[in-house]
Order: C-alpha cells, then structure tokens, then sequence
C-alpha cells in the first residue's frame, strides 16, 4: 500500500478560528502545500471546527518538526492517504496535542 501523501488537520474551536488562521498563515509563508478550506464546524469524520494541510510524502520529514513547534495550542489529527480511507483515518494517524474521537461512520458500508 503506497503513501499518496498526508493530511494534517488542525483542529480549533469556532471561537478560535481568527487565532487558527495565523498558524494556517505560517504554513503557507514556510511552505508550498495546498491548504484546504477553514471549517467554522464539524466536516467529515472531524469533530471540531478544521483546516487540512496536504503535504507531500517527502515534506514530511521536515514539517512534523516544525509543525510541533508552531501548532500553538491547537490539537493536529495527522493522517497518511492510501486510498483507503478508513483504514487512513485509524491505522495510519498520529497526534500532536490532544486526540479527539472521529466520525467513522461515513467510511463503513
């Protein structure tokens, strides 16, 4: 099973989401990943307010370093794609800060 990529969802409340777009802000001045859509709730299998952050497979190494030194105090749901998104969203994940429970209810048939 090949590594496509990665997602890196950071997680915020609602009430943080203007404090959230500086960090969203300083991944776009030290990188060049393609940085999703800012979510003011719950989207997907994701529980809280999220912005997804595509990184390339041979970023990775780099930017989990720096991501752990710029998330502020916002939780990351960091997650491999293989194509297979259940197996994606609870096999290959890590966390940086606090885990939260997904919704993976949409992956199962």
């Amino acid at each position: 099973m090949d590594i496509i990529d990665y997602h890196a969802h950071l997680y915020y409340p609602v009430s943080e989401i203007e404090n959230a777009k500086k960090v969203i802000d300083k991944v776009v001045e030290n990188f060049d990943f393609k940085i999703g859509r800012m979510w003011d709730k719950p989207v997907g299998p994701h529980p809280v307010g999220s912005c997804q952050i595509t990184v390339p497979v041979k970023a990775l190494n780099h930017f989990i370093p720096w991501l752990m030194k710029n998330r502020d105090q916002y939780d990351i749901f960091f997650h491999a794609n293989t194509g297979d998104d259940l197996f994606d969203h609870t096999q290959m994940v890590m966390w940086l800060g606090r885990e939260h429970s997904l919704n993976l209810d949409l992956f199962q048939s």
